[in-house]
């Protein structure tokens, strides 16, 4: 990593936490909704680089950042025109787990030093236009499509995919592209496993040490249904317990339920947890074809009561939330006092 690089993410992580003390941040929404809406092809996958690749290519979002690199950065700046404080890169599933399914391993680093350099660019030009309100990159580490916990036969209970170690090698190598393209922070989120995120804050660890940044992290949880606990079986309670030995700097919950029924869940978290606390649910449940229509004004309704019961530090979007959803939160969320730990 370069010196200046290196002098701006510690700049950059300091004015992070500034922030979080003086006034509730937003994150940005869902970029898979957004990329949806250009209704790309698989041309526009492939691209030069790929024109040769030999299966299909047609929904890995992260491989636009090297394909389509003018989409990501249009759907960035709609969250940053939208008032978001954090975007997040296109890196969800920037792994080389999840990238085996299009036998694209071979370009993890590359994708996530361009997701981080494409988020970087549009950040730094937003904030100097206006540097009263900074703005700032997320490096976003998703779940993989693997379990570490469980077994993907039923008949086999002792069967894993992949054991620890890979889900650590994976994590390591896309943080590190993650941090030399200049993140500000990174955020592991949507966790269903938890041992998928042990594995990537020793990997995250690792990586810190190696490249000679500390950066802020961040971690989110997902509670997949009304029995209050992941896929792998932990309460908020218990994932918690799992994961607070680590140096945080937040830990939240996002995805799976919308904001009415995550509000139990995000007490419960709010109540045990010592770091600032996030959240960013869906745009509510998917309807039968899998859509989401829960409204800007309905999801920001929610949000502000989130902010002014004091449970939450940054507020944000997941499935189906699209810039209205981060412009209605973010007016909703103006004066209102962060949460206080």
């Amino acid at each position: 990593m370069s010196t200046n690089t290196e002098k701006t993410n510690k700049y950059n992580s300091a004015n992070l936490i500034d922030q979080l003390n003086k006034r509730i941040l937003v994150l940005d929404g869902a970029m898979g909704t957004m990329v949806q809406s250009f209704a790309l092809d698989e041309n526009d996958f492939r691209g030069s680089i790929l024109s040769n690749h030999p299966g299909e290519l047609m929904g890995n979002n992260e491989l636009l950042s090297l394909t389509k690199p003018e989409v990501i950065e249009s759907i960035h700046r709609s969250f940053l025109k939208a008032g978001a404080d954090i975007i997040e890169t296109n890196t969800f599933n920037g792994n080389r787990i999840s990238q085996s399914d299009f036998s694209t391993e071979n370009l993890i680093h590359d994708m996530n030093f361009a997701a981080a350099r494409i988020a970087r660019k549009v950040a730094d030009e937003t904030s100097q236009v206006d540097p009263d309100k900074p703005r700032f990159v997320c490096g976003a580490l998703g779940p993989t499509n693997k379990m570490a916990s469980l077994s993907p036969d039923i008949q086999n209970p002792q069967l894993r995919s992949f054991d620890f170690d890979d889900f650590k090698d994976a994590y390591y190598e896309q943080a590190i592209g993650l941090i030399e393209g200049g993140v500000d922070c990174l955020m592991v989120e949507t966790v269903f496993d938890t041992l998928n995120a042990k594995a990537a804050l020793v990997a995250i660890d690792e990586a810190f040490t190696v490249s000679g940044s500390q950066l802020p992290l961040m971690i989110s949880v997902t509670i997949t249904d009304a029995s209050g606990r992941t896929l792998s079986g932990q309460t908020v309670e218990a994932f918690w317990s799992s994961v607070n030995h680590a140096n945080l700097l937040t830990a939240g919950i996002n995805c799976a339920l919308g904001a009415e029924l995550i509000e139990p869940y995000l007490k419960d978290l709010a109540r045990i947890c010592d770091r600032y606390v996030s959240v960013h649910p869906n745009a509510g449940l998917p309807n039968e074809l899998g859509e989401y229509d829960e409204s800007p004004e309905i999801t920001a309704e929610f949000i502000g009561r989130f902010c002014r019961e004091g449970l939450v530090n940054i507020v944000g979007g997941c499935c189906g939330t699209t810039p209205e959803h981060i412009r209605a939160m973010t007016e909703t969320v103006q004066g209102i006092t962060p949460r206080k730990f």
